[in-house]
């Protein structure tokens, strides 16, 4: 990217509807009311050949204390700093207000370089609102229309002699690109890099501690925190290296019960969350220490595991236990009972406060991905199963015997195996636990999601159907009877 535009402005100016042009994705939650975006969230964009990154920030609120707008304006004001342009949006319908002017003083003592825009320009009722913005000293007033896509080429002139010099800074800063790959294996787990991070969703329920937890681990006040539940509304991701290992977190929304979700932005904070799961490769489903493992924490843990990711579990706030070693056997004890599908999966204490456990979050976290992306050959699988099926032979429901023939992996992350079988669909279900339960075990795969499918051999056949029922001797000998 050639250099940062931050997108600052009053609160339902239509920021996050510029940012979402600008990324040509529907990445940030836009709504009616006023305050949807709290945290910094950051895209690639495109305008014409220009590549920039974008972020679009919280609306800029007067308040200076420790309150929820305090702090949200906190956040805004660091993006002004680490912004190469700011471009300051107005809503020319509206005109320019005390707050404009606010914020047009603060621009113009921190930011290097800031643009004017005009936004909901469409139209002759924003002629009077744009004729105003000259009043804030910031050049002549850009007529933009984020909804509908108007003033794009006008933008573009405007940043196109600023693109020229972050153009050095860019070239420094290039990934590594046409890279020779050899002729390994493509089920092979991919190499870790700065271009290609493990990604990694911090979920759980509300005021658990996961903005805590993600500040906590790249070293800075990043996302936006507080007593509050509720405070990360969109699906944030930061990049990071921790500990020598390049990492994408992504911080979502706290996830209540469906039946306590009703306002729609809400809905879309949750629906945002769980995109986020699906993108992850591993999930760290994070639980409060005081209230560990109620139902709602439960179902997200399920759904992880139902979405085929690597599962963490991480306890929170575990400095404000007195009684650690009992209250982690009970922990132990209510995880192998409330959640068997996650069988072996790590369960880490940390404290977000204090960072106490992350070194050994980090390493449970790397090792949930190696296992996610194990992969066992096809001799060691048959050998495997023969050994299993002598030590408990599968049933004979109806007095079918089933017959396993042979076994292979036919994919990673998560590891799925198929077992080619004589009537699979009278496989019982507790046989196909027995199984999976003793690939965990054998080939050391604990905590992961493991998908196994049973097929049958008998749709190669192709005279299958083909014979009719009853045709033999007796047949032709009833047959010419009739005659």
């Amino acid at each position: 990217m050639s250099f940062t535009l931050a997108i600052v402005g009053r609160p339902n100016v239509g920021k996050s509807t510029l940012f979402n042009r600008l990324v040509g994705k529907r990445l940030a939650l836009v709504d009616d009311q006023p305050g949807v975006t709290r945290d910094l969230r950051e895209g690639a964009a495109r305008l014409g050949d220009l590549r920039f990154t974008v972020i679009d920030t919280a609306g800029l609120e007067e308040a200076t204390d420790e309150s929820l707008p305090g702090r949200m304006r906190k956040l805004t004001e660091r993006a002004v700093d680490m912004a190469d342009i700011c471009l300051f949006l107005i809503d020319a319908r509206v005109g320019v207000t005390p707050a404009d002017e606010v914020l047009a003083e603060i621009l113009r003592k921190r930011a290097t370089h800031v643009i004017l825009g005009a936004n909901k320009a469409e139209g002759n009722a924003a002629e009077a609102g744009v004729l105003e913005a000259y009043a804030l000293g910031l050049g002549e007033p850009l007529r933009i229309s984020a909804e509908h896509g108007e003033g794009m080429p006008d933008l573009y002139a405007m940043l196109q002699p600023l693109a020229d010099e972050f153009e050095k800074r860019s070239e420094a800063d290039a990934p590594e690109t046409e890279v020779d790959v050899g002729e390994d294996d493509p089920d092979a787990p991919r190499a870790i890099t700065k271009t290609k991070p493990l990604q990694i969703a911090v979920v759980g329920r509300p005021n658990a501690g996961k903005s805590t937890l993600i500040n906590k681990i790249i070293g800075e006040d990043r996302l936006l925190t507080g007593p509050e539940a509720g405070i990360t509304r969109d699906a944030i991701s930061v990049q990071t290296e921790w500990d020598g290992t390049h990492m994408r977190i992504f911080d979502t929304a706290g996830m209540r019960k469906k039946a306590k979700v009703q306002e729609k932005l809400e809905k879309l904070s949750v629906s945002d969350g769980l995109r986020a799961v699906k993108f992850a490769e591993v999930v760290v489903v994070l639980l409060d220490a005081a209230i560990p493992f109620e139902s709602q924490d439960l179902r997200i843990a399920d759904l992880a595991e139902r979405e085929g990711r690597a599962v963490v579990i991480a306890v929170n706030k575990w400095d404000t236990e007195d009684d650690k070693q009992d209250k982690l056997k009970m922990l132990k004890e209510e995880f192998e009972r409330l959640l068997p599908q996650l069988r072996g999966a790590p369960l880490v204490t940390v404290s977000a406060k204090t960072g106490r456990g992350l070194d050994r979050l980090q390493a449970a976290i790397v090792k949930a991905h190696t296992v996610w992306n194990r992969r066992v050959t096809t001799a060691q699988l048959n050998r495997w199963l023969a050994a299993m099926l002598e030590q408990h032979p599968p049933p004979a429901p109806q007095g079918k015997r089933i017959k396993l023939r042979y076994m292979t992996q036919a994919k990673t992350r998560p590891p799925g195996f198929i077992v080619m079988c004589s009537h699979p669909d009278k496989m019982p279900e507790s046989y196909k636990r027995y199984l999976v339960n003793g690939l965990r075990e054998d080939f050391d795969m604990p905590g992961t999601p493991i998908r196994l499918t049973l097929r049958g051999q008998g749709d190669k056949n192709p005279y299958k159907g083909r014979r009719e029922k009853n045709a033999g001797a007796l047949k032709k000998h009833l047959s010419k009877g009739r005659e």
